[in-house]
């Protein structure tokens, strides 16, 4: 028999699928779990690489690796292999006392050493961290027991944040050194709830419950999950009872599901915003232009029709839950007046301005047929665009080397809600996320680098929020709710991350 990959992924051969990749059929099992998971995992080190600044991936990594500060459901901060951290008064130093009694899943210990060598190597431009501008700011790391101190370069207020955010997780240190980085590939090992047991890319990771788990024991021993990128597939691995949870279903789909026996659902605002960038390139030089095609999208309306009502319109790239959110700052629809912007410049619907967006297709509810909308919208004042399809990796690739398109969908996260991860990398061209390079834009944003009084700090943040929506420098679209449906069997706790996490689900009394 002939077995295709689509085949495995589609309803009508679910049976087939688990029996070829070695799966369950279906968790029959109290302590076993199966998830239908919306993205591939293309690297197990959670600290290189485009796959490292992949907010879906961090729900995968988060299994495996502890990050070092720890983050609740609702994104406050609380100890994890860091009990304590902080500054000296002048700002100096930093100050972190390690976690005793931790182990790695191969019952090593976990030791200070692994800390220092982890940040060292992750404030290394060599070895790939993509966060490294914000990891090199503080280096020679002291031991004294179970106490690290290091020396500030440069005063980074959210060099702590960071440690429960992206690529913020510490390798261990004697077994990275010992096999290499293809080894750890082949076999990696954390100290979180959950350890590998098998994993084959592009099709299933199975996970197992670490005994060694210094926190809170997961309840399900075994956790199985599958990579299933298309949101039609995971709609019938759910419905089907393939798999008892899984997330990002058209909202439709979502609704549908819920009102059937045995199941159910959690839907709630997320950190993750639906967002368009602007690449500094072909027509999207022209402010006219920009304008022109932020004014004549209705967000409201795409909320409405195409998501069903979840999520909220947004005008800046901060959410209500972030530290610079400024209710304030509104940008207007306005078709008529994007027409006039666009005549100014020389277009019209009989000789419309021509470029291309780019836009992922089922990686997020609806970006597709968003995308679809908004060019529809922008047909009507006299935008023509092309649109193409890109996986969620090349979008990664195309933005790192500053080769997107003049438009692009993309779905940003921000779980510590600080500027710097919104607006700051998505907008300063120096960036390795941004593909706007504009000088205005970068002699706004750097003094709020280092900027050392918090209040001064968020004011500057909003004024750089402001200018951007004057200039039309981003188009930010919406705030996901974020839709995970799942068997009443099993309990689920909804990360404000959007971090789906096996080790928070608890069988159902």
């Amino acid at each position: 028999m002939t077995i295709n990959r689509r085949d495995l992924l589609g309803y009508g051969a679910a049976a087939i699928g688990a029996a070829t990749l070695g799966l369950p059929r279906a968790a029959k099992a109290a302590d076993e779990l199966t998830i239908a998971y919306n993205v591939n995992l293309p690297s197990w080190d959670p600290t290189t690489g485009p796959s490292a600044v992949n907010p879906t991936i961090q729900g995968l990594y988060q299994s495996v690796f502890d990050q070092i500060i720890g983050q609740k459901p609702d994104l406050s901060f609380t100890p994890g292999l860091l009990t304590e951290w902080g500054w000296n008064d002048d700002r100096t130093k930093v100050m972190m006392t390690v976690r005793e009694g931790v182990k790695w899943h191969d019952g090593s210990p976990f030791t200070p050493e692994d800390v220092v060598w982890s940040l060292t190597r992750a404030g290394d431009e060599k070895t790939g961290n993509p966060i490294q501008f914000v990891w090199k700011n503080v280096n020679n790391f002291k031991i004294d027991g179970n106490k690290i101190t290091g020396d500030v370069v440069q005063f980074d207020p959210v060099y702590f944040k960071w440690m429960s955010f992206l690529t913020g997780y510490i390798l261990p240190k004697a077994y990275y050194e010992k096999v290499g980085a293809e080894g750890f590939e082949k076999a990696p090992i954390g100290t979180g709830p959950y350890m590998v047991d098998k994993f084959e890319r592009n099709a299933f990771l199975r996970l197992k419950a670490n005994p060694h788990y210094w926190g809170t024991k997961p309840a399900f021993e075994n956790v199985t999950i599958k990579f299933v990128t298309d949101a039609a597939s995971r709609v019938a691995e759910i419905e089907s009872g393939s798999s008892q949870v899984t997330l990002e279903i058209p909202y439709e789909e979502y609704d549908r599901l819920i009102a059937k026996d045995g199941l159910a659902g959690s839907i709630k605002n997320v950190s993750d915003i639906g967002m368009i960038f602007f690449n500094d390139i072909e027509a999207m030089l022209d402010k006219n232009v920009r304008q022109a095609a932020v004014m004549a999208v209705d967000k409201e309306l795409l909320v409405k029709r195409l998501l069903r009502g979840y999520g909220q319109p947004i005008a800046t790239l901060e959410t209500p839950e972030y530290t610079a959110f400024d209710p304030s700052i509104k940008v207007e629809h306005n078709p008529e007046k994007a027409k006039e912007l666009l005549a100014a410049s020389g277009y019209s619907t009989k000789k419309p301005v021509k470029f291309t967006i780019q836009t992922t297709k089922g990686f997020k509810p609806k970006d597709y047929e968003m995308i679809q909308a908004i060019v529809g919208m922008w047909r009507k004042v006299g935008i023509e665009a092309k649109i193409e399809v890109y996986e969620i990796a090349k979008h990664y690739e195309l933005r790192a080397a500053d080769k997107l398109a003049p438009a692009a969908f993309y779905n940003w996260g921000n779980s510590i809600g600080d500027p710097t991860t919104s607006t700051g990398f998505a907008m300063y061209g120096p960036s390795p996320h941004s593909v706007w390079d504009s000088k205005d834009l970068i002699d706004m944003i750097n003094p709020l680098w280092g900027e050392k009084d918090e209040a001064k700090r968020i004011a500057g943040w909003k004024a750089v929020d402001k200018y951007i929506a004057e200039q039309a420098y981003v188009l930010p679209l919406i705030q996901y709710a974020q839709p995970i449906v799942h068997s009443k069997k099993v309990n689920v706790v909804q990360h404000v991350s959007g971090a789906l996490l096996p080790a928070l689900m608890t069988p159902a009394a």
